[in-house]
């Protein structure tokens, strides 16, 4: 197993920064004076495919040698992840596809076509998942650019926090949410380098807490098929996470399913941004663990913003 390095996160910005955008912090007088602490947004929404996950696909994707690029990238993902990877093989002109569970969300879908991806849908667990993704690959002979369990995918992740860092001016805690971990882990991989002192927290929904109870336990517990409002969270940690997650993280605290919109519905409203569910879990577990924050100059990554906007998590039915 490889463990990517700070060299590679720089390598890694070097590449990718004619393809991304530097996206800009917000700040909300108001989340601020409501959360007793200084919270700088950094907003991943206003990346070209709406999501942080541009970063670490354009690494990978422009990390290929010309013979490898000719056969293209493939993937399995919720939804981001797809939609970046197709963007970043449409940027450099080579084919992706994407094995995507039937259950994700159709704006999801609609951006991974947009962007050239061919998408072959499963039933909406890990297991079926990987097992439809093979036989895709063994079809198409395309490089595998995991969403978040490769070196490339993290290394580029990380330069998020190193333009954070460079935006704010120093911070006491940066949280981010955790899903399978791909930017924790990137966070953490810069974190620990530019700024030892900055804890690292991750957030994550109640009913799908597996990376929470992984990291009480000090071993990776996976669950196959969790259901929540925050799509992107889906997934387990695997082994290249696992050892960020355990050797780096500070914490990482839940957020329950009513925590997470309300936190969603603050964003939209005060920050005025555009910010998908998963993207509030973070401020949501800010709000439910205040004293934690309190006083504190504290980095919030808002890793996407690609909603269905016919069917908010606050709308019935």
């Amino acid at each position: 197993m490889y463990i990517p390095t700070f060299e590679d996160m720089l390598a890694a910005h070097a590449r990718i920064e004619p393809h991304i955008r530097r996206t800009p912090v917000r700040v909300s007088d108001y989340l601020n004076e409501l959360t007793g602490a200084q919270l700088f947004f950094k907003c991943e929404n206003f990346q070209e495919p709406g999501a942080f996950k541009i970063r670490g696909a354009t690494n990978a994707v422009f990390g290929l040698d010309d013979a490898q690029a000719a056969k293209g990238v493939a993937t399995h993902s919720s939804g981001n992840h797809a939609s970046c990877l197709s963007y970043a093989a449409m940027l450099r002109g080579i084919p992706c596809n994407v094995v995507m569970p039937s259950t994700a969300p159709q704006a999801k879908k609609d951006t991974v076509r947009r962007y050239g991806g061919v998408i072959t849908e499963c039933a909406p667990s890990t297991s079926a998942r990987e097992e439809t993704f093979a036989r895709v690959q063994a079809q198409t002979g395309g490089d595998f650019v995991h969403p978040y369990n490769d070196p490339r995918v993290i290394a580029g992740q990380g330069t998020c926090a190193r333009e954070l860092m460079e935006q704010t001016d120093g911070l006491d805690i940066v949280v981010a949410p955790i899903g399978g971990g791909g930017m924790i882990s990137g966070t953490c991989l810069t974190l620990s380098t530019l700024a030892p002192e900055t804890r690292v927290i991750a957030a994550e929904p109640e009913q799908a807490d597996d990376a929470y109870r992984s990291f009480k336990a000090g071993h990776i517990i996976a669950d196959d098929a969790p259901k929540t409002i925050a799509d992107g969270l889906l997934v387990p940690l695997k082994d290249l996470t696992w050892h960020f997650v355990s050797n780096h993280v500070a914490e990482i605290y839940t957020a329950s399913e009513q925590e997470i919109i309300e936190a969603m519905k603050l964003t939209w409203k005060h920050l005025r941004v555009v910010m998908e569910p998963s993207s509030a879990v973070p401020l949501a577990t800010i709000l439910k663990n205040r004293k934690a924050f309190a006083g504190k100059r504290v980095g919030v990554i808002i890793t996407g913003g690609n909603v269905d906007l016919d069917k908010l998590p606050w709308m019935n039915g």
